[in-house]
Parts: structure tokens; C-alpha cells; sequence
């Protein structure tokens, strides 16, 4: 059926007619993005929360009557584009957020089209191929001498802890239950899988300077009662500071003690493409499993998660037989069963944008935009060390992440100061200016013991063509004066911070 518009709103994007129906659709959603960029103007829309809204009211998302395929696009794609967060702009920086390669999203627009749903192999012949080729070269990139090295595809880095979690916990199964034994840096969904799993709750080992104490570790493994099952979690690119935990030294104590070694390497795993930088990661090919994620250092849409294990055999707890989808007999007749492959039962096929951009950019290309990346981190430590009104937290950057403050923040009382160094963040979100992050850290080099706990802002660097240069506007935004007497920033909220 024609639509008020002349586009079928009902047409379908696959078969043989599928791209000539979504062509003109494509057309109108690429024109609506850059509209929507163009009117945003900056990192993040002007106005806050209230302002986000104000510019959906009125809408009516289900009318009696539908509006048409190329309205409702134009429409809807521009006030989201106009209302995004866009990772881009060289003034977002505040998450693990990263802009996408133009190659993965048009390879993630082909996967949606087919619509291929990872469940069973009947309903995904190809992608099936494609993912075991893709979890094969990712497993290898973990443990190259490891010949059963294996890889699951997941949502993320949660995902993947959770499965680790699970795993580890399945390899236990007869006794006391697993414990597990983490830093008080880990990711917060270390302690969520324990809990989700109905394991004890992990303990939670000192990081001085950010990092996992080996030694605390080897005491917390010895003061549990003899013969139980016990996980060390180290991490490889912490959330806050980007740092990476000493692996060679807790691979080392979770072998002493008889323990499983898991590493949540979620942000830190893509220095494995690079030669230069994968030294950072010695030891990690000693982990029974390890998380990392391709949505982060390597610019892919949102989710490609990754769960790599030394072993294939240990996988073998997530099999699991639904005879509508799985059954034996088609099994024994060597048609794939991809079960056993995800907690997920149906799952898109994003193994396709992570394959497209591997083979577009070869190892030395991924190796490149992570080193630039990296780099850039350093060079603007560097920046803010050479600026007025900025401090860099000392030791520089962690990966790809700074961690500085406003220089008028340490002339005032500590609570004082940690607000002021909020209030600047929340204040150039308000008008739109830049997406800050923020994170709690000591006033000490990375590694190194004591220094007063302080609150930072966070630059965490994950666009591939930016250079330090690029930052310069933003570290004159985050230097704000003080008010006399108080502690929030002297922001004209009509001008510039």
C-alpha cells in the first residue's frame, strides 16, 4: 500500500526488492542525521534534561492516522540526532562512548535488513560462518599459542563477566561455592553477576593508585578456608583511570592458591591489535577467560561485546537442547547448534559489522586508531599539565583516559573543591558545551600509595582523528573561576564557562 508520502510505510527491507524499498529511506534518515547534527551544533544538545524534553512535546508517537514512512523518519531521526550525545564531537568524552566507523554502521544497516537471528542455523546460514570465522581470529588475538582458544560474541562487558562468572562457577560445581576475589576498582557488574548467580559476595581487594595489590590478593586467597573454589578478577583498563592491573603478578597468585583468573579487559583488550602497545597486556593469556569489547576501542555501533576462553572445553556448561531449535538428531546430521553460544536465545548478527571492519582495516589499520587514540591521551595530559587552570591527576593517562581538575578547585576546602569541580561539569552539559566525565581518585601517581581521595573530571579519548589541539576550547571551558566565598563556578549563563 502507497503512503500518504508515495513510500509503502509497510515495506519490507529484505528480498530481492528490499534494498530499492529502503534506498529512498536511507536517503531521508542520512539528510535527517546531518540535519539534526547541524541544528545540535556541539557535543550535546543546550538545556538539560527539561530542554531534551520541551523538544518532544506534543508528539504523538501512535496517531489513528499514521503520518507516512518519510515524515515519520524525517521527524523522528532529526529530533534525535538534534537531542544525541554525539560521540564525534571531539568535546564527548565523558564514557566508554565511542563514534562508530562509517563501515561498521553500513555493514550493522545490512545486518538489520536480513534480519539473520543467531539462535539456530536455519534462520542464519551465513552469519553462522561468518561469527565462527570472526570468534576464531578474536580468540587467537587473545591467546595465540592457545590451539583451543575460543570466543562467544556478547552484548558487552557485562555480559561477558556474567558468563565468565557463570563459567568459573560451573568448573566448581560439587562443593563449597565459588568465591570471588576482585579489586575495589572492578566493574560494577563483577559484583552484579555474583549476586545474579547466588554466589557470596566478592571480596574486594585494596587498589593503591588505582591498581589490584598482588599481595592483598595472595591474602585474601589465603584467609579463605582451604579447598574452596575461588576466581581472581583483575582488570585490564579500569572504567575511572584506564588503568590496567599488574596480570603477570595475579596470574601468578591465582596459581599459587589453585585459583581461576578471569580478566575484565572490556576496555583495555583492543591494545592486542597494536604490537606497540600489547606489551601492556603481558599475562593476559594466562586468564582462564577475558572480557573485551569492540564498542569501545574499536568503533563499532553498540553492542559487540567479546568473551574469550584459553579453552573451548570450558564452555561446555552453556549448552543447552530446545528441540524446535536445537535438536540432536539435526546435530548428529552436522547442522551447527549456537545454543550453547550466548545466554541470549535470539541475537542480531553482530558479527558482521565487527568482520567488515577487521578485514576493511587489517590488523595494522586497528592497530593505528588504537595508537592514535592512546597517544592523544598522552599528548593531552601533557596540554593540561602545561595549562593555568588545570592540574592533571599525576602519572598521566591510563589508556586513553585523563583524569584533571580546575586549579581554583585545589585552593578551596576539599569538599568545597570537589563540588566546584561538579558543578563545572554539570554546567557545560546545561549549555551543551561538552560531556565531561567524573571520577573519584587519589591525589597520587598511578600505583603509588596514599594521597587524599579527590573528585576529577574525566576525559576518556576513543575518536581515532583527533590530536590534542583538539581539546584546547574544552580545557578553557573546564578552567572556571570561583565565585568569592563560594564554590561553584562563575558561569554567565549566557556566555561561555
Amino acid at each position: 500500500m502507497a503512503g500518504v508520502d508515495g513510500v509503502d510505510p509497510a515495506g519490507l527491507a529484505g528480498g530481492v526488492g528490499g534494498a530499492d524499498a529502503l534506498g529512498p529511506l536511507a536517503d531521508v534518515v542520512l539528510e535527517a542525521l546531518r540535519a539534526g547534527a547541524e541544528r545540535r551544533d556541539g557535543p550535546l544538545p543546550a538545556g538539560g534534561p527539561d530542554g531534551v524534553e520541551r523538544r518532544f512535546a506534543g508528539l504523538e508517537v501512535l496517531p489513528g492516522k499514521g503520518v507516512g514512512a518519510e515524515r515519520a523518519l524525517r521527524e523522528l531521526v532529526g529530533m534525535v540526532a538534534e537531542g544525541a550525545a554525539d560521540p564525534a564531537d571531539p568535546g564527548c568524552v565523558a564514557h566508554l562512548h565511542c563514534p562508530p566507523l562509517a563501515v561498521a554502521v553500513a555493514a550493522d544497516l545490512a545486518a538489520s535488513a536480513l534480519n539473520p537471528s543467531m539462535d539456530s542455523w536455519d534462520q542464519a546460514p551465513a552469519a553462522t560462518a561468518l561469527e565462527e570465522a570472526v570468534t576464531r581470529e578474536l580468540a587467537g588475538l587473545v591467546y595465540p599459542a592457545a590451539g583451543a582458544a575460543d570466543a562467544l560474541i556478547t552484548s558487552g562487558g557485562t555480559e561477558s563477566n556474567l558468563v565468565a562468572l557463570l563459567l568459573a562457577r560451573e568448573q566448581a560445581r560439587g562443593g563449597d561455592p565459588l568465591r570471588v576475589v576482585c579489586g575495589r576498582t572492578a566493574h560494577h557488574s563483577v559484583a552484579r553477576a555474583a549476586w545474579l548467580l547466588g554466589l557470596p559476595e566478592p571480596v574486594a581487594v585494596a587498589c593503591p593508585g588505582g591498581r589490584m595489590d598482588p599481595q592483598a590478593v595472595r591474602h585474601a586467597l589465603a584467609a579463605l578456608p582451604g579447598g574452596v573454589p575461588t576466581l581472581v578478577v583483575a582488570t585490564a583498563g579500569t572504567t575511572d583511570e584506564g588503568i590496567v592491573d599488574p596480570l603477570p603478578a595475579l596470574a601468578d597468585a591465582a596459581a599459587a592458591h589453585g585459583a581461576m583468573l578471569h580478566v575484565d579487559a572490556a576496555y583495555g583488550g583492543p591494545l592486542l591489535f597494536s604490537g606497540k602497545l600489547a606489551p601492556r597486556l603481558a599475562g593476559i593469556e594466562r586468564a582462564d577467560s577475558v572480557t573485551f569489547d569492540l564498542h569501545k576501542l574499536g568503533w563499532q555501533p553498540v553492542a559487540a561485546g567479546v568473551l574469550a576462553v584459553a579453552d573451548t572445553a570450558y564452555l561446555a556448561p552453556l549448552h543447552l537442547t530446545a528441540d524446535y531449535l536445537n535438536a540432536d538428531d539435526d546435530t548428529e546430521a552436522g547442522l551447527p547448534d549456537l545454543l550453547g553460544r550466548s545466554l541470549r536465545t535470539s541475537r542480531r548478527p553482530d558479527a558482521l559489522k565487527i568482520a567488515a571492519t577487521l578485514r576493511a582495516l587489517g590488523r595494522e589499520g586497528m592497530a593505528a586508531l588504537v595508537e592514535r587514540c592512546v597517544e592523544a591521551a598522552e599528548h593531552l595530559a601533557e596540554r593540561i599539565g602545561a595549562h593555568p587552570g588545570l592540574r592533571a591527576r599525576p602519572g598521566g593517562a591510563g589508556t586513553s583516559t585523563v583524569l584533571f581538575r580546575p586549579a581554583a578547585a585545589d585552593a578551596l576546602p576539599p569538599e568545597q573543591g570537589d563540588a566546584l569541580v561538579a558543578d563545572v561539569r554539570r554546567e557545560l552539559m546545561r549549555r551543551g558545551r561538552a560531556v565531561l566525565g567524573r571520577a573519584w581518585a587519589e591525589d597520587a601517581p598511578a600505583g603509588a600509595p596514599g594521597g587524599v581521595r579527590k573528585l576529577w573530571l574525566k576525559a576518556t579519548l576513543l575518536h581515532p582523528h583527533t590530536a590534542a589541539a583538539d581539546f584546547d576550547a574544552l580545557l578553557d571551558l573546564s578552567a572556571a573561576p570561583v565565585r568569592p566565598g563560594g564554590a561553584g563556578p562563575a558561569c554567565d549563563h549566557g556566555g561561555d564557562v
